[in-house]
């Protein structure tokens, strides 16, 4: 299986910890926010990963480099604008549609997509399992919580629109009898099959392309991860809040 970290992004609310690095390389208990996705991901067993870099991006190639790429095959996809996650995902699809080094690994196996800014105990063997039997296009990590931006599912877990702010009006684009609003973790199982359907052109939101394609019928799915610990580190408050909860072990780099 291979997986795409998403880290291209300015780090402005992280600032001033991102005047002179990407939000990548910033750290929490002396990891950076990198390393520990990228130990996630290799402790899932994935080995093939592709790594989006914008902001200072010398510095996050040279840190790969210097550390020999922590013992993983990776890619880099250097973004000389911003394309956002579904530009930056659409400009390094080429990586999920080649077989791996062992050749073994069929094209049609679903991959990861993950924020390099979020940390969490989300099962992710569930959550590919959860995807498959399902036969979803995506599978989106989702919890109940607070967030500035919701997005809707239906009784079968299935998209169906999006609200942002409590007195906005809810953007639907499948009808369903009754909805609820979950916020998403930036965590999502993806099978390569979207990479062929994605439209959009140059800088644009994945959850852009996902109402798109939900409108149009297809599956996509939300995997309930209320019970697991998650958390943003977009300000430096969450990362001092993080580094606590590290020293507790509730997660590990």
């Amino acid at each position: 299986m291979k997986a795409m970290v998403l880290a291209a992004g300015l780090g402005t609310r992280l600032r001033p910890l991102t005047n002179d690095r990407p939000k990548a390389l910033v750290e929490v208990g002396g990891s950076t926010l990198l390393q520990i996705t990228l130990a996630r991901l290799r402790a899932f067993g994935i080995r093939d990963v592709i790594v989006n870099v914008h902001h200072f991006a010398d510095k996050v190639i040279s840190f790969l480099k210097d550390r020999e790429n922590f013992g993983m095959h990776i890619a880099v996809s250097r973004e000389d604008v911003l394309l956002d996650t579904g530009g930056g995902l659409k400009k390094a699809g080429w990586f999920f549609l080649e077989r791996s080094d062992s050749r073994s690994e069929p094209k049609q196996e679903p991959f990861l997509l993950h924020n390099v800014d979020v940390v969490s105990t989300i099962d992710l063997h569930r959550m590919v399992q959860f995807h498959k039997d399902n036969q979803a296009l995506a599978t989106l990590a989702v919890q109940q919580r607070e967030t500035s931006r919701h997005l809707l599912f239906d009784e079968q877990l299935q998209l169906c629109g999006r609200k942002a702010g409590r007195e906005a009006k809810p953007e639907i684009v499948r009808a369903a009898p009754k909805t609820d609003p979950l916020a998403f973790s930036g965590i999502h199982v993806i099978s390569p099959r979207l990479l062929t359907l994605m439209k959009e052109e140059g800088i644009f939101s994945i959850i852009d392309c996902y109402l798109r394609l939900a409108r149009d019928g297809e599956k996509i799915m939300a995997f309930r991860a209320d019970d697991y610990y998650w958390r943003d580190l977009g300000k430096p408050t969450d990362l001092q809040q993080a580094a606590r909860d590290m020293e507790q072990g509730v997660f590990s780099a």
